[in-house]
Protein backbone atom coordinates (compact mmCIF):
# COMPACT_ATOMS: atom_id res chain seq x y z
CA UNK A 1 0.00 0.00 0.00
CA UNK A 2 1.24 3.49 -0.87
CA UNK A 3 1.95 5.70 2.13
CA UNK A 4 1.62 9.48 1.94
CA UNK A 5 3.54 11.25 4.69
CA UNK A 6 1.40 13.95 6.32
CA UNK A 7 3.23 17.11 7.37
CA UNK A 8 2.99 18.57 10.88
CA UNK A 9 3.17 17.54 14.52
CA UNK A 10 5.95 15.65 16.28
CA UNK A 11 5.00 12.14 15.08
CA UNK A 12 5.49 10.37 11.76
CA UNK A 13 1.96 10.22 10.41
CA UNK A 14 1.01 8.65 7.08
CA UNK A 15 -2.14 8.34 5.02
CA UNK A 16 -3.12 5.06 3.41
CA UNK A 17 -6.31 5.37 1.41
CA UNK A 18 -9.06 6.56 3.70
CA UNK A 19 -7.06 5.99 6.88
CA UNK A 20 -4.32 7.68 8.88
CA UNK A 21 -1.63 5.59 10.59
CA UNK A 22 0.13 7.01 13.65
CA UNK A 23 2.55 5.61 16.25
CA UNK A 24 0.67 3.98 19.14
CA UNK A 25 1.50 5.27 22.61
CA UNK A 26 0.64 4.32 26.19
CA UNK A 27 -2.38 6.66 26.03
CA UNK A 28 -3.72 5.22 22.75
CA UNK A 29 -6.21 2.80 24.42
CA UNK A 30 -7.79 5.68 26.38
CA UNK A 31 -7.97 7.88 23.26
CA UNK A 32 -9.55 5.08 21.20
CA UNK A 33 -12.12 4.49 23.92
CA UNK A 34 -12.91 8.21 23.86
CA UNK A 35 -13.29 8.23 20.07
CA UNK A 36 -15.59 5.21 20.26
CA UNK A 37 -17.68 7.04 22.87
CA UNK A 38 -17.91 10.12 20.64
CA UNK A 39 -19.05 7.97 17.71
CA UNK A 40 -21.73 6.34 19.86
CA UNK A 41 -22.84 9.79 21.05
CA UNK A 42 -23.31 10.89 17.44
CA UNK A 43 -20.52 13.47 17.45
CA UNK A 44 -19.28 13.73 13.87
CA UNK A 45 -16.44 16.15 14.52
CA UNK A 46 -13.74 13.58 15.29
CA UNK A 47 -12.12 10.67 13.45
CA UNK A 48 -13.17 7.12 14.19
CA UNK A 49 -10.63 4.65 15.59
CA UNK A 50 -10.06 1.32 13.85
CA UNK A 51 -7.61 -0.44 16.15
CA UNK A 52 -4.02 -1.21 15.12
CA UNK A 53 -2.41 -2.24 11.86
CA UNK A 54 0.08 -5.05 11.29
CA UNK A 55 3.08 -2.96 12.35
CA UNK A 56 1.55 -1.63 15.56
CA UNK A 57 0.35 1.74 14.38
CA UNK A 58 -3.06 3.08 15.36
CA UNK A 59 -5.56 3.34 12.49
CA UNK A 60 -7.90 6.33 12.29
CA UNK A 61 -10.22 7.80 9.69
CA UNK A 62 -8.67 10.31 7.32
CA UNK A 63 -10.89 13.38 7.43
CA UNK A 64 -10.78 15.28 4.12
CA UNK A 65 -10.56 19.05 4.17
CA UNK A 66 -8.08 21.81 4.84
CA UNK A 67 -6.02 22.09 8.01
CA UNK A 68 -4.67 25.66 8.37
CA UNK A 69 -1.76 26.98 10.38
CA UNK A 70 -0.48 30.41 11.34
CA UNK A 71 -0.65 32.93 9.86
CA UNK A 72 -4.31 31.97 9.56
CA UNK A 73 -5.78 32.17 6.06
CA UNK A 74 -8.82 34.46 5.76
CA UNK A 75 -11.33 31.58 5.90
CA UNK A 76 -9.94 30.43 9.25
CA UNK A 77 -9.47 33.92 10.71
CA UNK A 78 -13.02 35.16 10.08
CA UNK A 79 -15.48 35.93 12.86
CA UNK A 80 -17.75 33.20 11.56
CA UNK A 81 -14.97 30.62 11.80
CA UNK A 82 -14.12 31.77 15.32
CA UNK A 83 -17.73 31.40 16.43
CA UNK A 84 -18.07 28.04 14.67
CA UNK A 85 -14.96 26.69 16.44
CA UNK A 86 -16.46 27.77 19.76
CA UNK A 87 -19.68 25.92 18.96
CA UNK A 88 -17.79 22.83 17.74
CA UNK A 89 -15.72 22.76 20.93
CA UNK A 90 -18.85 23.04 23.07
CA UNK A 91 -20.48 20.19 21.14
CA UNK A 92 -17.36 18.09 21.59
CA UNK A 93 -17.22 18.72 25.32
CA UNK A 94 -20.90 17.94 25.73
CA UNK A 95 -20.45 14.69 23.79
CA UNK A 96 -17.80 13.53 26.28
CA UNK A 97 -20.43 13.50 29.03
CA UNK A 98 -20.80 10.08 30.60
CA UNK A 99 -17.50 8.80 29.21
CA UNK A 100 -15.89 6.24 31.46
CA UNK A 101 -12.19 5.64 30.73
CA UNK A 102 -11.05 2.02 30.58
CA UNK A 103 -9.62 0.60 33.77
CA UNK A 104 -6.01 1.72 34.22
CA UNK A 105 -6.35 4.39 31.52
CA UNK A 106 -3.29 6.53 30.94
CA UNK A 107 -3.31 10.00 29.39
CA UNK A 108 -0.62 12.12 27.77
CA UNK A 109 -1.34 14.94 30.25
CA UNK A 110 -2.34 14.20 33.80
CA UNK A 111 -6.07 14.68 34.49
CA UNK A 112 -6.99 18.03 36.00
CA UNK A 113 -9.73 18.92 38.44
CA UNK A 114 -12.57 19.48 38.21
CA UNK A 115 -12.87 16.77 35.54
CA UNK A 116 -15.97 18.27 33.92
CA UNK A 117 -15.23 16.99 30.41
CA UNK A 118 -12.49 15.25 28.47
CA UNK A 119 -10.36 18.09 27.15
CA UNK A 120 -8.92 17.71 23.67
CA UNK A 121 -5.74 19.32 24.97
CA UNK A 122 -4.57 20.97 21.75
CA UNK A 123 -7.47 22.71 20.02
CA UNK A 124 -5.70 24.84 17.43
CA UNK A 125 -5.95 25.58 13.69
CA UNK A 126 -3.39 22.87 12.94
CA UNK A 127 -5.72 20.32 14.58
CA UNK A 128 -8.95 21.55 12.98
CA UNK A 129 -10.37 20.38 9.65
CA UNK A 130 -12.17 22.99 7.54
CA UNK A 131 -14.48 22.32 4.61
CA UNK A 132 -15.95 25.09 2.50
CA UNK A 133 -14.46 27.59 4.94
CA UNK A 134 -16.15 26.04 8.00
CA UNK A 135 -14.54 24.08 10.86
CA UNK A 136 -16.07 20.61 10.90
CA UNK A 137 -13.79 18.40 12.99
CA UNK A 138 -10.89 18.20 15.40
CA UNK A 139 -8.02 15.78 14.87
CA UNK A 140 -5.03 14.52 16.86
CA UNK A 141 -6.56 13.58 20.21
CA UNK A 142 -3.24 12.39 21.67
CA UNK A 143 -3.29 15.13 24.32
CA UNK A 144 -6.86 14.39 25.45
CA UNK A 145 -7.33 14.21 29.22
CA UNK A 146 -10.08 14.81 31.78
CA UNK A 147 -10.26 18.39 32.97
CA UNK A 148 -12.33 21.58 33.30
CA UNK A 149 -14.01 23.11 30.26
CA UNK A 150 -12.18 26.41 30.63
CA UNK A 151 -8.78 24.67 30.37
CA UNK A 152 -9.59 23.70 26.79
CA UNK A 153 -11.50 26.88 25.93
CA UNK A 154 -8.64 29.12 27.07
CA UNK A 155 -6.07 27.38 24.88
CA UNK A 156 -8.41 27.35 21.88
CA UNK A 157 -8.95 31.09 22.38
CA UNK A 158 -5.18 31.62 22.49
CA UNK A 159 -4.78 29.83 19.18
CA UNK A 160 -7.84 31.09 17.28
CA UNK A 161 -8.28 34.69 18.48
CA UNK A 162 -5.19 34.62 18.44
CA UNK A 163 -3.79 36.08 21.68
CA UNK A 164 -0.32 36.64 20.26
CA UNK A 165 1.72 39.69 21.18
CA UNK A 166 1.48 41.92 18.06
CA UNK A 167 5.02 43.04 18.81
CA UNK A 168 6.35 39.60 17.95
CA UNK A 169 3.58 38.64 15.48
CA UNK A 170 2.72 41.51 13.11
CA UNK A 171 -0.24 39.50 11.82
CA UNK A 172 -1.94 39.39 15.22
CA UNK A 173 -4.89 41.73 15.85
CA UNK A 174 -4.33 44.69 18.20
CA UNK A 175 -5.25 44.10 21.84
CA UNK A 176 -8.67 45.78 21.59
CA UNK A 177 -9.64 43.52 18.68
CA UNK A 178 -8.29 40.48 20.49
CA UNK A 179 -10.50 41.37 23.45
CA UNK A 180 -13.56 41.65 21.22
CA UNK A 181 -12.83 38.35 19.51
CA UNK A 182 -12.21 36.68 22.85
CA UNK A 183 -15.65 37.78 24.01
CA UNK A 184 -17.15 36.48 20.77
CA UNK A 185 -15.50 33.11 21.26
CA UNK A 186 -16.66 32.78 24.87
CA UNK A 187 -20.19 33.65 23.79
CA UNK A 188 -20.21 31.17 20.91
CA UNK A 189 -19.08 28.42 23.28
CA UNK A 190 -21.68 29.42 25.85
CA UNK A 191 -19.13 29.77 28.64
CA UNK A 192 -20.60 30.14 32.11
CA UNK A 193 -20.07 33.15 34.36
CA UNK A 194 -17.48 31.51 36.60
CA UNK A 195 -15.43 30.29 33.65
CA UNK A 196 -15.59 33.73 32.03
CA UNK A 197 -14.04 35.14 35.20
CA UNK A 198 -11.26 32.55 34.97
CA UNK A 199 -10.69 32.56 31.20
CA UNK A 200 -7.89 35.13 30.90
CA UNK A 201 -5.89 33.78 33.83
CA UNK A 202 -6.38 30.26 32.51
CA UNK A 203 -4.97 31.25 29.10
CA UNK A 204 -1.75 32.33 30.84
CA UNK A 205 -1.72 29.22 33.03
CA UNK A 206 -2.17 27.02 29.96
CA UNK A 207 0.85 28.62 28.27
CA UNK A 208 2.93 28.25 31.44
CA UNK A 209 1.95 24.57 31.53
CA UNK A 210 3.02 24.21 27.89
CA UNK A 211 6.41 25.86 28.47
CA UNK A 212 7.10 23.66 31.50
CA UNK A 213 6.07 20.56 29.56
CA UNK A 214 8.33 21.42 26.63
CA UNK A 215 11.31 21.96 28.91
CA UNK A 216 10.66 18.77 30.88
CA UNK A 217 10.40 16.70 27.70
CA UNK A 218 13.58 18.25 26.29
CA UNK A 219 15.48 17.48 29.52
CA UNK A 220 14.22 13.90 29.26
CA UNK A 221 15.87 13.59 25.84
CA UNK A 222 12.88 14.18 23.55
CA UNK A 223 14.49 15.45 20.34
CA UNK A 224 11.31 17.01 18.96
CA UNK A 225 10.83 19.21 22.02
CA UNK A 226 14.53 19.98 22.17
CA UNK A 227 14.20 21.30 18.61
CA UNK A 228 11.23 23.44 19.67
CA UNK A 229 13.32 25.01 22.41
CA UNK A 230 16.25 25.51 20.07
CA UNK A 231 14.09 27.62 17.76
CA UNK A 232 12.81 29.65 20.72
CA UNK A 233 9.23 28.40 21.08
CA UNK A 234 9.35 28.73 24.87
CA UNK A 235 10.39 32.39 24.59
CA UNK A 236 7.54 32.96 22.14
CA UNK A 237 4.98 31.62 24.62
CA UNK A 238 6.49 33.59 27.50
CA UNK A 239 6.22 36.74 25.39
CA UNK A 240 2.55 36.02 24.76
CA UNK A 241 1.97 35.37 28.48
CA UNK A 242 3.39 38.81 29.26
CA UNK A 243 1.12 40.32 26.59
CA UNK A 244 -1.95 38.66 28.12
CA UNK A 245 -0.94 39.89 31.58
CA UNK A 246 -0.49 43.48 30.34
CA UNK A 247 -4.00 43.51 28.92
CA UNK A 248 -5.67 41.48 31.65
CA UNK A 249 -8.23 44.15 32.53
CA UNK A 250 -9.15 44.78 28.88
CA UNK A 251 -9.54 41.08 28.10
CA UNK A 252 -11.47 40.32 31.30
CA UNK A 253 -13.91 43.16 30.70
CA UNK A 254 -14.61 41.97 27.16
CA UNK A 255 -15.20 38.38 28.23
CA UNK A 256 -17.24 39.07 31.34
CA UNK A 257 -19.45 41.75 29.80
CA UNK A 258 -20.16 40.04 26.49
Amino acid sequence: MDEEILVGGVNRVVRIGGTVRRPARRWTPAVHALLEHLAAAGFAGAPRAHGMDGVGREVLDFLPGRVPDCPLPPYAASEKALADVGELLRNYHDATGGFEPPEGAEWYFSPRTPAEVVCHGDVAPYNCVFRDGRPVAFIDFDTAHPGPRVWDVAYAAYRFVPLHDPGRDPGAPPAAEQARRMGLFAGAYGLGAGDREALVATASARLEHLVNHMRERARAGDEAFAAHLARGDDTLYLTDMAHIARHDALFRAAVICT
